[in-house]
């Protein structure tokens, strides 16, 4: 198997479970060391132990807290005294309680705002302002920011969320106009519904069927998610920068059946 990533230092916020592990084990296997963060200790401690597994590559736990930042400093500041570098870092942390009291504008108060906004967009613009120097030193480097479908298509109570996440898209836009051509890459990933196993554990076939009705290919998995992060901050890319790039089945683009 060719690695993409051979040589690469990553981080990746929010890697602990769900979508950023994936993202960071898909990474390891190929061949970059991976910085994985978040709050749950135990559990980075056992994803790095799993990363080491599947990859000869160095890699590492930090447990931070982005909405600090002392938390976010750390973060950089350890992942390059371990490495002595930093090339692709993944912005995917989110606000996981903030997410389960969204809802409509009027009914969000300031410390929701606060909350979603610190950790989604916020944590995401420092972690970039940080990561940005480290990667103009090591020749260049790339960042992806995870968005979400919502960021361009509404949901109703999604106020807060989707107001962030497309936040990320223009943060994107914005540090592609500043940094490409000092050889940072900036792009964002739009996933749309992704399979979860827990949570789609019991879905009814009517359910399934109301989902797949909605996309143009097959239900996107965590796996489709991280090859497409893979692939933007892979040399690959090279000529790809202040991009929105939708994960969804077209769902965006195109209306797959009339609701």
């Amino acid at each position: 198997m060719t690695l993409r990533l051979r040589d690469e230092v990553a981080i990746v916020t929010g890697s602990t479970s769900g979508l950023g592990r994936e993202i960071a084990t898909l990474f390891a296997e190929h061949g970059a060391s991976v910085i994985v963060s978040g709050r749950r200790v135990d559990a980075g401690e056992a994803i790095v132990a799993g990363l080491a597994r599947v990859s000869g590559a160095d890699h590492l736990f930090v447990a931070s807290d982005l909405t600090t930042s002392e938390g976010r400093e750390a973060l950089v500041d350890r992942t390059v005294a371990r490495f002595g570098r930093l090339t692709v870092l993944v912005n995917n942390a989110v606000s996981p309680t903030a997410i389960a009291h969204d809802g409509a504008v009027t009914a969000i108060d300031h410390e929701l705002w606060h909350d979603m906004l610190s950790v989604t967009l916020v944590a995401a613009a420092e972690m970039c302002r940080l990561a940005i120097p480290h990667l103009i030193n090591a020749g260049g480097g790339s960042i992806v920011n995870v968005s979400a479908k919502s960021a361009s298509l509404a949901r109703p109570g999604q106020a807060a969320y989707s107001s962030a996440k497309a936040g990320m898209n223009a943060l994107g836009r914005s540090i592609a106009a500043d940094y490409s051509r000092r050889g940072v890459r900036c792009n964002a990933l739009q996933p749309g519904y992704i399979i979860h196993e827990e949570r789609d554990a019991g879905m009814t076939d009517a359910r399934r069927a109301e989902l797949e009705g909605m996309q143009l290919t097959r239900l996107a998995t965590a796996r489709d998610v991280a090859l497409a992060a893979l692939f933007l901050a892979s040399r690959e890319s090279e000529v790809i920068t202040g991009i929105t790039l939708p994960v969804d089945g077209g769902s965006t683009s195109v209306r797959g059946r009339l609701l």
